[in-house]
């Protein structure tokens, strides 16, 4: 088997060859026939700018039409791409997405929830940190946007493209590029010379469909000792969204600095204030609050107005040690399901697989992540069931088949975004094993079998534990097909960090 590796050359992509070595591709190739995908329900706010891409996979050229679409909304029949006003009136707006090709016809029912939620499902997308953390540039943000469209991520529901940190100035730098004055005479905050036009930036990226997020922090300096918003939360707020700006990522680092002391209170104080600005704003934004998990965020991260909140330290700093790094966020993350729902998501940190930069590295290229096949199939089935918001940060410029198939398989994602929006709950755990257990919409019962062990083992997971009657219908998710003669008890052989990923439903 040989994988395909896509690079890129100012904005053309080029596709050359790898050998793969143990890396099997699980993922069906989708078919010529349109077949659409992504959230089943999305919330927006009255009256604000609305734009949104059908996931669709299938032959181009592609017709797309919408039926009982509100006429404050319209529709280009050609890219699938829908702009304009979200309606004034509160309430539910059911459409049915339509897609024909040469090949044949997908519909899929979609309905829009006009009321103060947010991030019904975990939002999706890719976010800059883990590739190119100080070396990020404008034309880097524009690459990865058309990157989303290109590899086929977008037609899988990914939407936002965000910048993290070392956009802005960095106050006492000698560099040019990046020093300077970090605001103008009205106290507006700058961005640096890697990013000429920010306002053009947002621009191009909604041209093709997809969401823009940025970075700032409640202290007076980034993580990085870029400017942040201390004493500017109002402005930089206003100044964000008159970019264009759709996602806020809002990190603590030098807030510590400011804090009275580690109270609840201290810690909540910047997240309020700035939560409260974020809802006045004539913009849908989502509001993800990066603190680590500290005072238990989970608890009353929704109150600020935020709809997704990092429960852990840093996904890429967490050392392998019995277990890859990814999996300490992992079952952090996975007690935490009685606080995540519609609009309100625990958030363990970016997937970092494929290609990316060195943990704790500032420069350079990216490198392979040290992860096995089974340990990055296991990645992403746990963040898909546990409702995480799927945020992939490793290099776009350098997907591999197997890392799009990990990334790109509807069925897993279909978990993710479910609109019951529950998460995952723990149904075992030992030192070897997990399995987690999460119930979807249509009554079936999304199941992760984990081992977490040095060597393989054979894994089950019986009806009576899943408070299921009568025979069962199996389905592996990353194979996409029908598991034939479980009825009572599924008790696949797993691999070492391996995971079986099944949908179990009653067998009518």
């Amino acid at each position: 088997m040989r994988l395909r590796l896509f690079l890129m050359v100012s904005t053309a992509l080029v596709v050359t060859t790898l050998a793969a070595q143990d890396m099997p591709v699980l993922t069906p190739k989708p078919g010529p026939a349109p077949k659409i995908n992504g959230p089943r329900i999305y919330g927006a706010r009255p009256g604000h700018d609305f734009i949104y891409r059908i996931p669709c996979t299938g032959v181009r050229p592609m017709r797309f039409s919408v039926s009982k679409l509100p006429p404050s909304l319209k529709l280009d029949t050609a890219t699938g791409i829908i702009t304009g006003k979200v309606p004034v009136k509160i309430g539910s707006y059911e459409v049915t997405f339509k897609a024909v090709n040469k090949a044949g016809t997908a519909t899929r029912p979609f309905k829009l929830v006009v009321g103060d939620t947010l991030a019904l499902t975990p939002p999706m997308g890719w976010n800059d940190w883990y590739t190119y953390r100080n070396q990020i540039t404008d034309k880097l943000m524009r690459e990865a946007a058309d990157l989303m469209i290109k590899s086929g991520m977008a037609d899988y529901g990914y939407q936002y493209v965000n910048i993290d940190d070392c956009w802005m100035v960095k106050p006492d730098d000698p560099d040019p590029e990046l020093g300077g004055n970090p605001r103008d005479a009205s106290g507006d905050i700058l961005p640096n010379k890697r990013f000429p036009d920010m306002k053009g930036l947002t621009a191009y990226i909604h041209a093709k469909g997809l969401r823009a997020g940025i970075y700032t922090g409640p202290g007076p300096l980034t993580c990085a000792g870029y400017e942040a918003s201390y004493r500017h939360e109002e402005s930089d707020a206003r100044r964000f969204a008159a970019w264009g700006f759709d996602f806020l990522k809002y990190d603590w680092c030098s807030y510590r600095q400011v804090a009275r002391d580690n109270s609840l209170e201290e810690r909540r104080r910047p997240y309020d204030l700035m939560g409260r600005i974020v809802r006045t704003l004539d913009r849908d934004v989502i509001f993800n609050l990066c603190q680590y998990g500290m005072s238990d965020v989970w608890k009353w991260g929704a109150e600020t107005g935020g709809q997704c909140w990092r429960t852990t330290g840093d996904v890429g700093n967490m050392r392998r040690n019995r277990l890859p790094g990814f999996y300490e966020a992992g079952l952090i993350n996975a007690r935490l399901a009685d606080y995540a729902g519609p609009g309100r998501w625990n958030d363990p940190d970016y997937l970092i697989i494929g290609y990316a930069g060195r943990p704790r590295q500032r420069e350079g290229p990216p490198t392979k992540v040290a992860l096995s096949a089974d340990e990055q199939y296991s990645y992403m089935s746990m963040w898909s069931l546990m409702a995480a918001p799927l945020f992939f940060s490793g290099a776009m410029n350098m997907l591999d088949e197997f890392t799009l198939n990990v990334l790109c398989n509807a069925e897993v994602i279909d978990v993710n975004q479910d609109a019951l929006g529950k998460q995952a709950k723990i149904l075992r755990q030992s030192d070897d094993e997990l399995l987690l257990v999460k119930p979807l919409e249509d009554g079936s019962k999304a199941v992760g079998l984990f081992n977490l062990g040095a060597a393989p083992r054979k894994m089950s997971v019986s009806r009576e534990e899943l408070m299921m009657a009568g025979p069962l219908r199996v389905r592996d998710v990353w194979r996409q097909r029908e598991l034939d003669g479980v009825t009572e008890e599924y008790s696949p052989r797993v691999a070492s960090h391996g995971v079986a990923f099944v949908r179990i439903w009653n067998k009518k």
